[in-house]
């Protein structure tokens, strides 16, 4: 049986290895590693706003927000941050504990920034753990995002090296790679993690999760998603992913990195409540909660608090300030004297 060991060492061979053990077998493990580490019975709960939409320059062929795709998707400008509040607090009164904002672009541009860093700030001043996803960033844009206070900054690997050049051009791996380093390196939490359905092989998933396990510091946080077809993308006509395979993933993320938050992300819509309940068993303890991730649908949360319910976990606890009340009063009276603050970004400049 693998040791819950946090190991930066991984061969190919050894995570096929793993991928190969019997379902049963990897599940009981995965399941034993997971509680070394964590409360089996919570789940950290995060939201995804998108607060720019559409129009990416990149060539993903997954993604319906790229540009060179005719998906349909309207495009919309950088949210103004006082929309950006409003959707967080939602987020926190509908239970979430951190609240992930996302752009869709290639990087940030100089006057961007200070817009998304005073999202940052005044979504901490209310309670949330914060993170962001704006693309690739240079050595000043994640020094600025660390200044702000930003906790985690997510940036997938997507696929392994291999089949990499299959899903994105526009990008390589190793601009990938040195956008994370950039992240450790000014400080903030890594969330990366990748996408399995797009017709990758099991060597392309284990390469996916060597990449992750063997960086110098595991992600506090892995997203694995599932491939959601979205018309008009080259990946709208690929087939359906076996589930077992989906949650073999799971199971072996957990082992490979034992302390970090394996999420279950996209595709969740089309998981049955005992697929989800399997990533949870498997290690999954973290998932995306709300109406909408990014620009593909998410289960209702209130079905997600029944789900959680019924196999009686509870969302995971997050608590930055003493008393949140004085810190969300002082965040109000700061907004309402700054409405035509230069912050609260106007779309037509």
């Amino acid at each position: 049986m693998p040791a819950a060991e946090i190991r930066h060492d991984w061969t190919r061979q050894q995570v096929l290895d793993l991928f190969a053990m019997p379902f049963s077998d990897l599940m009981f493990t995965a399941q034993q590693v997971h509680r070394m580490h964590f409360d089996a019975n919570r789940v950290q709960v995060s939201t995804l706003c998108s607060i720019k939409t559409g129009a990416c320059p990149e060539d993903c062929a997954y993604c319906p927000q790229s540009a060179r795709y005719d998906t349909g998707l309207a495009r919309e400008t950088l949210m103004k941050v006082e929309k950006v509040l409003e959707e967080a607090r939602a987020a926190k009164a509908g239970g979430a504990t951190r609240f992930c904002m996302g752009a869709a672009w290639r990087s940030p541009k100089k006057k961007d920034m200070p817009y998304v860093t005073q999202m940052v700030r005044d979504v901490k001043a209310l309670g949330m753990e914060t993170c962001m996803t704006l693309g690739m960033l240079n050595d000043e844009q994640a020094q600025k995002l660390a200044e702000a206070g930003l906790d985690y900054y997510n940036h997938n690997l997507d696929t392994s090296p291999e089949y990499y050049g299959e899903i994105i051009t526009t990008r390589t791996y190793q601009d990938r790679l040195e956008t994370l380093g950039r992240v450790r390196a000014a400080g903030m939490k890594v969330c990366a993690g990748g996408i399995v359905g797009m017709g990758e092989g099991d060597k392309d998933r284990a390469g996916l999760l060597m990449q992750l396990a063997n960086l110098p510091e595991h992600p506090e946080s892995v997203p694995i998603n599932m491939l959601v077809r979205v018309a008009g993308t080259p990946l709208e006509k690929q087939k359906d992913l076996d589930p077992f395979e989906f949650i073999r993933c799971i199971a072996v993320a957990r082992m490979m990195m034992p302390k970090s938050h394996v999420r279950l992300s996209a595709g969740r819509e089309q998981m049955s409540d005992e697929m989800q309940s399997l990533a949870f068993l498997a290690g999954a303890n973290s998932i995306f909660y709300g109406e909408k991730l990014l620009t593909t649908a998410n289960p209702e949360a209130n079905k997600d608090m029944q789900l959680f319910s019924r196999l009686g976990i509870q969302p995971e606890k997050y608590q930055q300030y003493s008393d949140e009340s004085e810190v969300e009063a002082e965040l109000n009276a700061r907004i309402s004297e700054q409405k035509d603050d230069a912050f609260f970004y106007d779309a037509a400049k």
